[in-house]
């Protein structure tokens, strides 16, 4: 691993064991073994190399979802979407620092290019991998402009069930609630729930 990678690590395992705003450029060159302008040089700041990491750590999150999703049962899109909603639930109840820090993180992204850049070129990959989850295929068999409508979408509901969390989550509706209003908007019928 280059510097690069030893300070992200580093930044990593602050996060973990101090949080987003307890976590000082100090304890993250002691945790990476880094020198301390070395955060300057690869990051332009401590806050900037911080919001980078908390992004990696949310993109691992999205990993476990679509892990649970291509091992679960269900075979409609759906059904995936309705495990990958629970999954994203299940989490946001353990990870909640993680979800707050990625919060800021995503803030940053309006006061920061490289964060920004950061933060765009992860949620442009994610895309084609959310779409690929939710219709049980391989990124490479999907349309990249197919992949990148239905992408967009299912990121922009995790992204509001995130927030909807945060404020209120006993608000939260379950996977299958969820699901069972999208139907109702796609369809403008109301289906039962079983």
């Amino acid at each position: 691993m280059g510097q690069r990678d030893d300070l992200l690590a580093g930044a990593r395992t602050c996060l973990a064991e101090k949080g987003l705003g307890r976590t000082t450029a100090r304890d993250i060159a002691a945790a990476s073994g880094a020198n301390l302008a070395s955060i300057g040089y690869h990051f332009g700041s401590k806050d900037n190399l911080m919001n980078i990491a908390v992004l990696d750590a949310v993109n691992e999150l999205g990993d476990a979802v679509e892990t649970a999703v291509r091992s679960a049962d269900g075979d409609s899109p759906a059904e995936r979407m309705q495990v990958a909603l629970d999954e994203v639930h299940t989490m946001l109840g353990q990870e909640r620092g993680l979800m707050v820090a990625s919060v800021h993180a995503y803030s940053q992204a309006l006061f920061s290019d490289e964060v920004r850049r950061s933060t765009v070129d992860s949620i442009a990959r994610g895309r084609g991998e959310m779409a690929a989850m939710i219709l049980g295929v391989s990124p490479d068999e999907l349309d990249p402009d197919r992949a990148q409508r239905l992408g967009s979408v299912v990121h922009n509901l995790i992204i509001g069930i995130t927030f909807q969390y945060l404020l209120d989550p006993d608000s939260l509706p379950s996977g299958e609630e969820f699901v069972s209003a999208l139907q109702v908007l796609a369809s403008g019928v109301e289906p039962s729930l079983s």
